[in-house]
């Protein structure tokens, strides 16, 4: 099945808030192993019980609103940014399974409830991509038996 692809535009608004924080090991770990799987720069998971969508790159997770915050800017259509993650580089971690340090923006007013949620619900979200990509991996390399016919 041939691949295609439809160009996202996202718009940054200003920084409301800024915060230090972690993200788990497991969180960050599956964010890494999903992107080093992944052909494309960009990964877009959908969160669909908040109606979100992440935007995973090397550097960053975005989040957007799927329903709401769209702007227009030199003729371009894009949706708003309503939190973004920035998680420290690997080489800082202390261990595999310790913490990640992480810069939360936000770019709009009263969204720790938002955060609050992204952080319950993302995790469970990309076990199931890496899970997904498992079986793929699974059944495109399954072994094949093929009986050797004699020639008589």
């Amino acid at each position: 099945m041939p691949g295609y692809y439809i160009r996202e535009t996202f718009f940054r608004p200003p920084e409301h808030t800024r915060e230090h924080s972690t993200l788990p090991a497991a969180v960050y770990n599956d964010l890494q192993l999903l992107l080093k799987r992944n052909k494309s720069k960009s990964l877009f998971i959908p969160i669909r019980s908040m109606q979100f969508q992440a935007v995973v790159e090397t550097g960053e997770i975005v989040f957007v609103d799927s329903h709401g915050g769209y702007a227009h800017q030199d003729g371009v259509g894009g949706r708003l940014i309503r939190v973004a993650w920035r998680p420290s580089p690997a080489a800082q971690r202390e261990s595999l399974s310790g913490p990640v340090a992480c810069e939360i923006l936000h770019y709009f007013p009263d969204l720790k409830e938002t955060q609050r949620r992204l952080m319950s619900e993302f995790p469970p979200i990309l076990r199931q991509f890496l899970q997904r990509q498992r079986e793929q991996n699974l059944r495109s390399s399954a072994p094949r038996v093929i009986p050797l016919r004699r020639n008589t």
